[in-house]
């Protein structure tokens, strides 16, 4: 069984030939066991998106991981993806669990015990992902939550938890 593990892209930290480095750091992470990988770009075009999701999809066929959008259920179907993940302040989950179906992943950033309850109460999340845990560079001045607010979570919810911001290998 893959580990619930999740990447997250982020194309600017990549540089001029962005695609072609993600498309391989996507690749490297199927074939280190990565479970999901959320494609969070925002900015970009819808056609460039739904193109980008696509590759990302094609690149890791076969490998057991599963390829997400960030918000964009039309994309997600449009390009072969697994599921969408959702910002905290997103429509209820239950809708895009309609869009997609019941064999999609749906997925919700919370960033505290109350949210993550109230968001997980209509059965339709897969997993919550919750952070900021430790600093981190990518969202300078926010505030990291700590180890304790992280356990208030896993205890909040039915669903798997995945932490995020300032978490490195050891």
């Amino acid at each position: 069984m893959r580990a619930l593990v999740q990447m997250v892209t982020d194309r600017r930290r990549l540089g001029a030939a962005w695609e072609v480095a993600l498309r391989d750091r996507v690749q490297m992470a199927a074939e280190l066991g990565v479970g999901l990988v959320q494609v969070r770009e925002p900015g970009l075009e819808a056609g460039h998106l739904c193109a980008l999701v696509s590759t990302l999809v094609e690149a890791t066929a076969g490998s057991g991981i599963r390829v997400l959008v960030n918000e964009r259920a039309d994309i997600a179907r449009a390009a072969g993806a697994a599921g969408v993940h959702l910002p905290e302040s997103a429509a209820p989950a239950v809708r895009m669990r309609h869009c997609l179906g019941p064999g999609a992943i749906v997925g919700q950033s919370i960033h505290d015990a109350g949210v993550a309850s109230a968001v997980a109460e209509g059965g339709a999340l897969d997993y919550v992902l919750f952070g900021t845990v430790y600093p981190t560079t990518s969202k300078p001045g926010r505030e990291a939550a700590g180890v304790e607010r992280l356990a208030e979570v896993v205890r909040a919810v039915p669903v798997p938890v995945l932490a995020i911001g300032g978490v490195t290998a050891m």
